[in-house]
């Protein structure tokens, strides 16, 4: 499983988790909380109620006295209240009344006159001096037909004389309490869908930023690479995990670079260092002159050969060091073709080979001096893989130098790594390859130019191109 899909699981399992038991509780606690209030502002009612009453009973007249008469005009008084977006069109108390043997003297709903409550809960712990309260269904199985009941003792020379209990239908207010719900519960997914867009923000950046981490460790290629990658710019502990990881690689690239180039510089040495201690051995015995000449031509090639290679290396060292090409006033790539041209006209000309230049270029800001390295590189090996008698050509373009020899090209398989340092193929007449390290500086500073170095075989021979334009902007 990706480390996102695990993020986002982990973050949805949690946050579903809490968001599940965080709605459960106020779903829960609404009604309750609701009819714990309504509880509250009736045992207010009661209580005032039963001090209006009490000099009704206690005179005798409670059915038709003053408090009767002023409760009846209550349940029929006109009312429109607008309460937070409700329109309540109804009074819904019911006001009894029971003297102190708990029968029912008054009942502002005319129904429940003369009948016995002295077992009602509500009625029954008032008489004892008790808070007195019950909630009682009017039909049975039917949840929305709850009625409330608070009772509060009327007193008459401080002693219970009566039970005045107000009655009112939870249904009056199951409206407020589905509203409440409807609320916390909508509140309760946005909450649940902003988590949710959070987190998600959360796992892509963490995803994002450890995926250019990994690219970063995927991107290093040691020092033959044109240009260490950038490291990536990521805040807090990946930040410094970024920096160690970029130091590291350092450490590793600088190990690897002078064990790469020990073991392929010592494996380059073999051959020519070889040949002169040989050629020197044979020397000092007695030769006939063509045969010392010979050998004496041999130690020199070989010697050449040597020189060429640590030059190579001198220069491939300088080159690695660099970041960027500095060119500070624009460069005409004709005059850098003329110049490698004539550094490499001698070597040429003691093969056999003609050297031609056609086309007029572009200037550029380019460096002169890298410029005209890599041509005179890339005349040397179009020079040692043609046979004498031949025309190396070199063709310019607006910002493009391609040099064409006539040999016989490399094998496909090489193609896409010719320019790697000490990457090498057979020249004809199976003669031993060279270093591979000309085109080494080619790509080098192709890669400090921002440019890029193509490689094809044509009929006959190679064609190697120096293209000055970044790939960005010919994609």
């Amino acid at each position: 499983m990706r480390l996102g899909i695990r993020l986002l699981f982990a973050f949805f399992l949690i946050n579903g988790i809490a968001a599940f038991f965080v709605l459960r509780v106020f779903m829960a606690e609404i009604k309750p909380s609701v009819r714990e209030v309504m509880e509250d502002m009736m045992v207010d009612t009661a209580n005032i109620l039963a001090e209006l009453a009490s000099d009704d009973l206690a005179a005798g007249k409670l059915a038709d006295g003053p408090f009767a008469q002023h409760v009846r005009r209550y349940a029929t008084r006109p009312i429109d209240a607008a309460i937070w977006g409700f329109s309540k069109q109804s009074l819904d108390f019911r006001v009894t009344v029971t003297d102190a043997a708990g029968r029912v003297l008054f009942d502002s709903e005319n129904r429940a006159v003369g009948t016995d409550h002295s077992q009602w809960r509500d009625v029954a712990r008032t008489l004892r001096g008790e808070y007195g309260a019950r909630s009682t269904r009017e039909v049975d199985g039917d949840d929305t037909s709850g009625v409330m009941h608070v009772a509060a003792p009327i007193y008459v020379k401080d002693s219970i004389a009566g039970v005045l209990t107000v009655a009112k239908p939870t249904r009056t207010v199951q409206r407020f309490i589905d509203r409440a719900e409807r609320k916390v519960f909508m509140g309760g997914l946005l909450l649940l869908a902003l988590s949710a867009l959070v987190g998600v923000a959360v796992t892509l950046w963490m995803v994002w930023n450890v995926r250019r981490l990994r690219d970063y460790a995927l991107s290093v290629q040691g020092p033959a690479a044109a240009q260490p990658p950038a490291v990536p710019r990521v805040p807090g502990e990946l930040g410094d995990l970024a920096r160690a990881m970029d130091r590291m690689r350092e450490r590793l690239a600088g190990h690897d670079y002078v064990e790469g180039y020990v073991r392929a510089l010592t494996h380059e040495l073999k051959s020519p260092v070889a040949a002169i201690r040989g050629a020197g051995e044979l020397l000092a015995d007695d030769l006939p002159a063509a045969d010392r000449a010979g050998f004496a031509t041999q130690v020199v090639q070989q010697s050449e050969r040597l020189q060429r290679l640590i030059d190579r290396l001198l220069e491939l060292s300088k080159l690695e060091q660099r970041q960027h090409a500095e060119g500070r006033a624009p460069v005409a790539l004709r005059d850098c073709a003329e110049a490698a041209i004539a550094q490499t006209r001698a070597r040429a000309t003691q093969r056999g080979i003609a050297l031609a230049l056609s086309g007029t270029g572009a200037s550029g800001p380019w460096e002169a001096e890298l410029v005209t390295l890599a041509l005179t590189n890339l005349l040397d090996n179009a020079i040692d893989f043609s046979p004498p008698g031949s025309t190396v050509r070199v063709e310019l373009d607006s910002t493009a130098v391609a040099v064409q020899d006539q040999g016989p090209g490399v094998p496909g398989y090489a193609l896409p790594r010719l320019g790697e340092r000490f990457f090498t193929t057979a020249r004809p007449g199976g003669e031993r390859s060279g270093s591979g390290l000309g085109l080494a500086i080619v790509q080098r500073v192709m890669a400090l130019h921002g440019g890029r170095l193509e490689v094809h075989n044509t009929t006959p021979g190679l064609r190697v191109t120096l293209n000055f334009t970044p790939a960005s902007q010919t994609s």
